[in-house]
């Protein structure tokens, strides 16, 4: 009897243990992709100098808030952010109500619509750089063809040009993401709240505006909570079309942490800017996501 009850304590010791065991392999990885790395970009950003003369301090920090690149950098993101968002936002909304309605060669249109997204951000960038250039680019090429003088369409080399340049391709690869995002909260709103509002005689604006609107909240959220994280980090694509110029014209906080960590050799510095784009994509996402969970319990 003593045997047969140390058999049955150690199997259901056995039992639960299992979970664990299984979940080993994954927070390994976990630990060695996320958790060691984050305490090793703390360690470094709270450390001035090198080797020997190394020491401990908040002086990474400090810098940050009387260095006018990266002010410079941090406005640049958050205009750029701003900008893209709200012409994708616009225009993939549009697209959306357009093709969710009956309409000939909609699965075409859809179809075509997504090829931008699929294409990886550095084939864009390169496309779009060759595209833009002023001497032979399509772009300046076309419009020499229709008669008009191109010669101060300078799409990179001008300050104010080189930021629209950057944002329109942006919009131009990721307003279909937005737009399919909101195809499907478009999708999912059943049909019963419209056939309602036509039988109250509702217009179009008045039925969009207190029935479509109000439905397709949570995917308007969402949508705009991961463009707005990807649009904080931008690095790819304004790396190849600019490098950040003309001058400091198209700086980003990325492309600063690059120039910062990899170029000078900075690394602390770069640590401590990482976290400061860390602390404000996660401000701006716990915003969004306060508004999803009072839309959910609403």
């Amino acid at each position: 009897m003593q045997r047969l009850h140390g058999n049955n304590s150690f199997s259901s010791g056995g039992e639960r243990a299992l979970p664990f065991l299984l979940l080993a392999p994954t927070l390994l990885v976990l630990l060695a992709l996320s958790i060691y790395p984050l305490v090793y970009a703390v360690r470094v950003s709270l450390q001035t100098g090198t080797g020997a003369g190394a020491r401990w301090s908040l002086d990474n920090f400090t810098r940050l808030f009387s260095d006018g690149f990266f002010l410079s950098a941090l406005l640049h993101t958050l205009v750029y952010a701003v900008v893209a968002l709200s012409f994708e936002f616009l225009l993939g909304l549009l697209l959306a109500v357009l093709l969710n309605q009956e309409m000939r060669g909609r699965s075409v249109f859809r179809a075509a619509l997504l090829v931008p997204m699929m294409l990886p951000s550095v084939v864009v960038g390169v496309v779009w750089r060759l595209a833009l250039n002023p001497n032979f680019g399509a772009i300046n090429g076309t419009l020499k063809s229709l008669g008009l003088n191109t010669e101060s369409l300078t799409w990179t080399a001008s300050p104010r040009l080189a930021f629209l340049s950057v944002i329109a391709v942006d919009v131009w690869q990721w307003m279909p993401f937005v737009f399919l995002i909101l195809l499907a909260g478009l999708q999912a709103i059943p049909q019963e709240p419209y056939e309602a509002a036509r039988i109250d005689g509702s217009s179009t604006w008045q039925t969009f505006r207190y029935i479509t609107l109000p439905l397709l909240k949570p995917a308007i959220l969402i949508v705009l909570l991961l463009r707005t994280m990807d649009l904080l980090r931008v690095f790819d694509q304004i790396f190849i079309l600019t490098e950040g110029g003309p001058g400091f014209a198209t700086e980003t906080i990325s492309l600063y942490i690059y120039r910062a960590a990899f170029r000078f050799g900075n690394f602390g510095y770069a640590a401590a800017m990482s976290f400061v784009l860390l602390i404000v994509t996660n401000a701006i996402s716990l915003v969004y996501i306060r508004l999803l969970q009072k839309q959910e319990t609403a």
